[in-house]
């Protein structure tokens, strides 16, 4: 297995002039986490089977009800006029019930009972009390036993692997029917789709309109090759998360000449109305937020598995779509061009095939580009992860302690928003060169183990499994909140959460509270998914970035010359990075500098770039 560096674009558009891309090794790799997500009402949705694997792992369902705990209990008031008839005025009370305290002059309980004849008579001294519900009754509910998972697990663990169980919670809208079980029609009298609500369009397509004004890179890339449709014939089966910015990507391709179908690669980031949307614009969309595990294999598996309908291209995030066509239609490999990934997780899986020489067509590795390894996973981290706490928690973060494990790009961006804000941060890194980073700016460096009893937030970012561990998650202080900005859900071990002693009580929406039986508990946001996208939006200008990365790989390997690029792992070439970076500048009004020519040649450059080798890391 080798790292490679793509070679020029084949399909040269009008911007990207200049002399030709010197090929050069490049590599590196860094905890990734992207695109964007909302949150939707706190409805519960059907549980999810128990078994997590996809169809055929051997598992058996064993169904559920969830609890649904509550630490106080509350009566319903009864209607104003209704509590008139029932009972005397206070004298003196003119029916005005905005004040909260106990009324009377000199602070009397009550003074007087006017009847209706006029009488007055001296009101008894009650006191009322604020009844609340025994505390402790829901540290002693536990629901139906879960099964255990068939130890037949698949290798594509990034945005399933988790416990489906009594414990396990979705949002969806009041129609608790599955999209599965419905038969919805757009417009058009089309069918080849799968949402939660066809009726939700006009919405989506309000905020796909609000997305586009922040992506000027995709909008410029539709405006400039749009007549001469590169990616015409190209048939591109995607799995991302479905938001207004994925949206805005999926119908640039579309308008570049692909035909494209969808699923999800999370099965809590879809924006129900947004899919509705696309579904509507004649996009055949198979996701809907709040997924069970067998909705996102089938998903994935009806975009892919479609009677007269070839895919030639793939666009995954995560690696979940590229393993199903590998254990289920590996002769379709036969017709694809090219993959192109943009998560860690999928480009080590990645890696790991070609590795094992199992990798049957040429590969882009979009995340360890520079304009997704800076951009997406620092700036849009430092801005998303405070986003996504403070929505699901309320927290305050000055003064608090909090420990985020890997400081790759990811992490770095977490840092420096929680440092900002002035909370006390501490660092875990296996790799001395990012923890010598954490060590210089300013963070020390622990073990997870050396500080666990203290934090009041553990963070995850390393895109590896395991890294919290149950014997961590049992010496966590009370309240301490536990979420993951990686990728994969395979960071904290919430499958060791789904125990008998274990209570879950959902207290919003992707907010679940695990108490112990001394009445100790962890707050666990998403499952242990994707916070940002899970939990709170990303914003829209870091994604145009990335989605305008993805588009140009896409071109690129669509229309390489045969035996351009072999069944091998590549990056792109640092001249398509300075072309998405440069058609992002007019938003802020700036002026790159032009070098002369006497410059070029003292540097050895080209005047248009590139400037730096595809080595270089930035």
């Amino acid at each position: 297995m080798s790292v490679r560096v793509a070679a020029p674009p084949a399909v040269e558009l009008k911007e990207l002039g200049g002399g030709p891309l010197d090929k050069a090794g490049g590599g590196g790799g860094g905890s990734g986490a992207c695109a964007q997500a909302a949150s939707a009402p706190p409805n519960p949705a059907p549980q999810p089977p128990a078994e997590s694997g996809p169809p055929g792992s051997g598992g058996a369902p064993a169904p559920a009800k969830a609890p649904q705990a509550s630490a106080m209990k509350r009566s319903e008031p009864a209607p104003a006029s209704s509590r008139a008839q029932q009972q005397p005025r206070l004298a003196g009370d003119g029916g005005d019930s905005s004040g909260g305290g106990c009324g009377g002059a000199g602070g009397q309980l009550g003074e007087a009972l006017v009847s209706p004849d006029g009488t007055v008579t001296e009101a008894p001294r009650t006191v009322k009390k604020i009844q609340f519900a025994d505390q402790k009754q829901e540290f002693n509910k536990r629901p139906t036993k879960i099964g255990r998972r068939s130890l037949s697990r698949s290798i594509s663990q990034s945005s399933t692997d988790s416990y489906s169980s009594a414990a396990s919670y979705t949002d969806s809208s009041d129609d608790e029917t599955s999209p599965r079980d419905k038969q919805q029609k757009n417009t058009k009298g089309s069918s080849d789709f799968c949402v939660k609500n066809i009726k939700q369009a006009e919405f989506g397509r309000r905020e796909i309109e609000i997305a586009e004004q922040e992506m000027p890179a995709l909008m410029a890339l539709r405006k400039r090759a749009q007549g001469e449709k590169p990616l015409a014939g190209a048939k591109i089966v995607g799995c991302t998360h479905i938001t207004a910015q994925t949206a805005v990507l999926m119908e640039t391709l579309g308008a570049l000449g692909a035909q494209c179908r969808w699923a999800a690669c999370n099965i809590y980031s879809t924006l129900n109305e947004v899919a509705a949307a696309l579904a509507e614009s004649g996009f055949s969309v198979f996701a809907w937020k709040g997924e069970s595990e067998d909705d996102f294999w089938w998903c994935i598996d009806r975009c892919v598995n479609v009677e007269g309908w070839q895919p030639n291209m793939i666009l995954d995030d995560g690696g979940d779509l590229t393993h199903w066509i590998y254990k289920k239609y590996p002769n379709m490999f036969k017709k694809i061009k090219g993959i192109v990934e943009e998560s860690v997780t999928g480009v080590h899986r990645l890696y790991q095939l070609s590795k094992a020489g199992k990798l049957c067509v040429p590969a882009m590795n979009v995340n360890d580009s520079v304009t997704k390894q800076k951009f997406d996973n620092l700036y849009c981290c430092r801005e998303s992860i405070l986003d996504g706490l403070k929505r699901t928690t309320d927290m305050m973060f000055g003064g608090k302690q909090v420990v985020v494990c890997g400081y790759g790009e990811v992490g770095k961006g977490c840092c420096a928003a929680l440092k900002a804000m002035g909370s006390i941060v501490y660092v875990t890194e296996i790799d001395p060169i990012c923890a010598l980073q954490a060590c210089m700016d300013g963070f020390r460096l622990v073990k997870l183990n050396e500080v666990i009893r203290q934090v009041d937030i553990v963070i995850t970012c390393t895109g590896n499994k395991n890294v919290v561990t149950r014997e961590h998650l049992d010496r966590m202080k009370n309240s301490c909140i536990v979420c993951n900005m990686g990728h994969s859900n395979t960071e904290i071990d919430v499958a060791s959460l789904r125990t008998p002693e274990l209570t879950w009580e959902r207290v919003r929406s992707q907010v679940d509270h695990v108490i112990w039986p001394d009445g100790k508990r962890i707050v666990l946001l998403a499952e242990g998914r994707l916070l940002n996208l899970s939990c709170s939006t990303v914003p829209t200008f870091v994604l145009s970035i990335t989605a305008t990365t993805q588009a140009l790989a896409l071109i690129e390997l669509y229309n390489a010359p045969e035996g351009r690029y072999k069944q091998d792992v590549y990056l792109l070439p640092k001249k398509m990075d300075e072309y998405v970076a440069s058609l992002h500048l007019p938003t802020f009004d700036a002026h790159l500098t032009e070098l002369s020519d006497e410059q070029a040649k003292y540097l050895g450059l080209n005047k248009h770039g590139p400037f730096k080798p595809n080595y270089y890391r930035y």
